[in-house]
């Protein structure tokens, strides 16, 4: 009898404890309403390293973000300067360019693939110049690569690889340039579907 009371009295002891450290936590939490409070484990969210736009004393201009070393290059990064952005470029271009995939059924596969997902919005997935964004007349003057004209001259159903490639990297009048989003690889890819766009296949 005398050992249960005593484990009653802990418990109503402990259960006392519990309530007067919740009370003054509470109390504490919203005594300050600009506190956050107690915080625990800081250091999962304050970052050891310097953010990007912060200053940094380890450097002599003072900045984290630093500028990298002249003539580096990111892992992966194919240079495309060779032939230029002008009339000059492109028409250089298609003279010499070739592409240098195998034509098998892998990369036109994965060619049509990018096509379907870049180009066809407003090309349309035959090459028909009526893709989604012409029907809704966001665009308009998009030739068809069967039939119609390019705007720098010739028909389109006779661009070369080299010329197709080049305006995929540059783009053309309302066509961006897709350097950022297909790699020099997939333009190549790309380059080899539309040519069978172009013989209507």
């Amino acid at each position: 009898m005398k050992g249960s009371t005593l484990a009653m009295n802990k418990n109503k002891f402990v259960y006392a404890a519990f309530l007067a450290i919740a009370f003054a936590a509470t109390f504490s939490a919203c005594s300050d309403k600009r506190s956050t409070g107690l915080e625990y484990a800081r250091n999962m969210y304050d970052p050891i390293a310097f953010n990007p736009d912060q200053p940094n004393k380890n450097f002599k201009d003072g900045k984290t973000a630093q500028l990298p070393p002249a003539n580096t290059k990111p892992v992966g990064f194919e240079e495309y300067d060779v032939y230029p952005n002008t009339l000059e470029g492109y028409n250089e271009a298609g003279a010499k360019m070739v592409n240098p995939l195998p034509a098998d059924s892998v990369n036109l596969a994965e060619g049509k693939h990018s096509f379907v997902v870049f180009c066809a919005p407003c090309h349309g997935e035959k090459g028909d110049g009526q893709g989604h964004l012409v029907k809704i007349e966001k665009f308009t003057g998009v030739p068809a690569y069967q039939t119609g004209a390019s705007s720098r001259g010739g028909n389109m159903v006779d661009l070369t690889a080299g010329k197709i490639y080049h305006t995929i990297t540059y783009g053309v009048n309302n066509m961006g340039s897709h350097a950022s989003q297909i790699t020099p690889t997939d333009r190549w890819k790309v380059v080899m579907y539309v040519q069978q766009l172009q013989k209507g296949q």
